[in-house]
């Protein structure tokens, strides 16, 4: 029987970081953009989780010298000073190498690498951590991120509103942020 691997989605993608979502995190770094509308780049962006090699078992030679019998593949999760941890999101194999030129890149969309975060225990998702404009998604932000929920104006406040999902077919089932 022949294996099937699912297309990722990501054909032809060689690694380049968006310019537009470089720009807008830049902005926002900046303050000259809000978290609402970094989200919304991001909704749309391909993001690289990187994985590095994790020692796993190791054996000891006839000298007592030590050497790696076996080695996983991991995600790499952070923990900031507070404790909290965050896992690592590259825009691009140019910001990833700035921060570890070992690691393997694995392109997700966004929310995908926001929902692994929240499976792995973290409490942000850290994008560009190495620069040149890092962006944290977490909180409110992470969970309504990665369960794709819509961000909608109400009143002078951005929040997020939760969507059912289109197949259930249901009529107004989504928030266009126009009062729906």
């Amino acid at each position: 029987m022949d294996k099937v691997i699912p297309d990722p989605g990501f054909a032809g993608d060689d690694g380049t970081s968006d310019a537009t979502v470089l720009e807008v995190l830049a902005a926002h770094r900046a303050g000259a953009r809000s978290s609402a509308e970094v989200l919304t780049v991001l909704e749309q962006t391909r993001l690289l989780v990187p994985v590095v090699a994790v020692l796993g078992e190791v054996e000891y030679d006839e000298n007592g010298l030590k050497r790696e019998k076996t080695s996983d593949m991991a995600a790499v999760l952070v923990q900031g000073a507070d404790g909290r941890r965050a896992l690592l999101a590259f825009t691009g194999m140019d910001t990833m190498k700035a921060w570890n030129p070992e690691a393997r890149p694995v392109p997700v969309p966004a929310r995908t690498a926001a929902t692994s975060a929240i499976q792995d225990g973290a409490a942000a998702l850290l994008v560009n951590i190495a620069g040149p404009a890092s962006y944290v998604l977490q909180g409110e932000d992470l969970t309504g991120f990665a369960s794709g929920w819509t961000l909608a104006r109400v009143g002078e406040q951005t929040v997020w509103v939760a969507t059912p999902a289109a197949e259930e077919g249901s009529p107004g089932a989504s928030c266009d942020g126009h009062g729906h």
